[in-house]
C-alpha cells in the first residue's frame, strides 16, 4: 500500500504569495490552491485570518519580518493582557472624519508604534466601545468638507431705527460645518428669499470654499415671505447651488435629528452670542453684525471641552482641504417668473415693459431679474434688457419688432421728406 505524501508546513513566504495572488492578480482560492500546491482550505484559513488582523497586498513595513506577520496572523485569542498601550481613541475618531483614512491605516499605524499592541479585531471593539460612549446618540457620521448645515436662531435681536424710533427684529441666519463644528451667524431683517440667500453665500465665504451639500430647514419654513410663489424659490435655490456646484438637501418636516448639528450650533450661538449681546443697543445692521463677528471669532478659537482643540484648528487640520474652492465671482442674486407676450411683444415686469422677438406673442416665457439685468428665456435666453428703476416706460430692441414695425419707427422727418416723391413747377 503506497504511503501518503505528508503536508507540508507553510512558510511565510507562502502567505505573502497567498496575499499577492489573492489583491494583486486576483486569483480564486481554488486557482492559488494548485499554483502553490497549498489545500483549498488551508488557503481560505488564511485569507479570513489576513482579513481578521486587517491585511492586504503590499503589506506595511512592519511585517518583513517573519516573526511580525505570524504575530498578526496567528495572535492568540482571549481578553488581551491590560498592560497594552491603550490608543488615543478621541484622536482615531477625529483621524477617521479625514478623507481617505481607514480603521485599518489607524491600526496599522498604532502598531507601528507599539508592535506588541492590540490585534485589529480588539482595536476594533474597543474603538466601537469608545465611540458608543462618547456619542450615545450618534446619527451621522460626515466626511469632511461633506456637508454644511444652516439654519435660523429662534431670538431676534432689536435694532432701532434712530430717525423713527421704530424698532427691527434682525433674525439670526446660522451655518455650520459637518466635521469641524466652525460656525457662522450674521443678522438680517427678515427670513425673506434675498435673505436666506445672502445667509448663504456670506457662509459659503466665510467658510472659504464649498462643501458638496447644503443641509437646510425645509425650504417653505426657510423662506416664509419669499418675493413670489413657491417654485420661484426652488428655481433661484438651485441657480445658487449651480453655481457653486453643490447639492441642496432639505430636510424632513419636524424632523430636527436631519440637521442635527445646526441644531446644536442655534444653541450654541443663543448662548454664547445673543446672550452676550443681550444689554447692548444697536441702531443699524452693519454694528450688530460687527459685535456678532468678533464673539463669533472667540467661539471658533475657544476649545472645546470633549475635543481638545477649538472649531478654528479642527477645521485647519481637517475640513480646510476637503472643500471644494469657490468660483471666480459670487453668485448673483435673481429673482425668477413667468409672464405672458403681450400682442405688442412685450412682457410687464414691475410695471415696466420690455421687448421680446415678435414670434413669441402670446407664447409664456420665463424672465430672471437681478439688480441691473432683465432676461427672458423661451427654452433658451431670447432677450436681455438693462433694467430700469422708474416703474413706467417701455424698453424696446429693434431687432423684436416686425419688419413693417422696425420700418416706421426708424423714420425721421429727413426720410420721410425723401422718400415722398419730387413736385414738379407748372411752366
Amino acid at each position: 500500500m503506497p504511503r501518503r505524501k505528508q503536508a507540508q508546513r507553510t512558510t511565510v513566504k507562502d502567505l505573502r504569495s497567498i496575499l499577492r495572488l489573492t489583491y494583486e492578480q486576483g486569483l480564486s482560492v481554488r486557482a492559488i490552491s494548485e499554483r502553490l500546491q497549498i489545500s483549498k482550505t488551508s488557503v481560505a484559513s488564511y485569507l479570513l485570518r489576513a482579513r481578521e488582523a486587517g491585511l492586504s497586498w503590499p503589506l506595511p513595513p512592519i511585517y518583513e519580518s517573519e516573526a511580525a506577520l505570524r504575530r498578526a496572523l496567528f495572535r492568540r485569542g482571549g481578553r488581551p493582557p491590560q498592560a497594552l498601550s491603550e490608543p488615543a481613541w478621541p484622536r482615531v475618531a477625529q483621524e477617521l472624519k479625514r478623507k481617505g483614512v481607514t480603521v485599518t491605516l489607524l491600526w496599522q499605524e498604532y502598531l507601528t508604534a507599539h508592535p506588541d499592541g492590540y490585534g485589529y479585531t480588539w482595536f476594533c471593539e474597543k474603538f466601537d466601545a469608545y465611540r458608543r460612549r462618547a456619542n450615545p446618540t450618534f446619527r451621522h457620521r460626515h466626511a469632511a468638507g461633506a456637508v454644511k448645515q444652516t439654519d435660523y436662531a429662534g431670538p431676534t435681536v432689536e435694532v432701532n431705527d434712530p430717525q423713527t424710533g421704530e424698532i427691527h427684529r434682525a433674525q439670526i441666519f446660522v451655518a455650520v460645518l459637518g466635521v469641524s463644528s466652525l460656525t457662522f451667524a450674521m443678522a438680517r431683517f427678515g427670513q425673506r428669499l434675498p435673505d436666506w440667500i445672502e445667509g448663504q453665500t456670506r457662509a459659503l465665504s466665510y467658510f472659504g470654499g464649498v462643501p458638496k451639500a447644503i443641509v437646510c430647514d425645509n425650504l417653505k419654513a426657510g423662506v416664509v415671505k419669499a418675493l413670489w410663489f413657491e417654485p420661484t424659490l426652488n428655481q433661484t435655490f438651485a441657480a445658487m447651488a449651480e453655481h457653486y456646484d453643490t447639492t441642496i438637501l432639505p430636510t424632513r418636516s419636524r424632523k430636527p435629528r436631519d440637521k442635527g448639528k445646526v441644531e446644536g450650533a442655534v444653541l450654541i450661538v443663543e448662548r454664547w452670542i445673543l446672550a452676550r449681546l443681550r444689554h447692548r443697543r444697536f441702531f443699524n445692521l452693519t454694528d450688530l453684525n460687527t459685535a456678532i463677528g468678533g464673539l463669533l471669532e472667540e467661539l471658533n478659537n475657544r476649545p472645546m471641552r470633549q475635543i481638545g482643540k477649538c472649531r478654528r484648528q479642527l477645521f485647519e487640520e481637517i475640513e480646510r482641504e476637503a472643500l471644494a474652492p469657490l468660483p471666480s465671482e459670487p453668485f448673483e442674486y435673481a429673482e425668477w417668473k413667468t409672464a405672458k407676450v403681450l400682442p405688442d411683444y412685450h412682457v410687464e415686469v414691475d410695471k415696466i415693459f420690455y421687448s421680446v422677438p415678435h414670434r413669441l406673442i402670446g407664447r409664456r416665457v420665463d424672465v430672471r431679474l437681478t439688480y441691473r439685468a432683465v432676461e427672458i428665456f423661451h427654452h433658451t435666453r431670447v432677450a436681455s434688457h438693462v433694467r430700469r428703476s422708474q416703474r413706467s416706460g417701455h424698453v424696446t430692441v429693434n431687432e423684436h419688432m416686425p419688419k413693417a414695425h422696425r420700418r416706421y419707427a426708424n423714420m425721421t422727418p429727413a426720410s420721410l421728406s425723401a422718400s415722398m416723391p419730387p413736385r414738379w413747377s407748372s411752366g
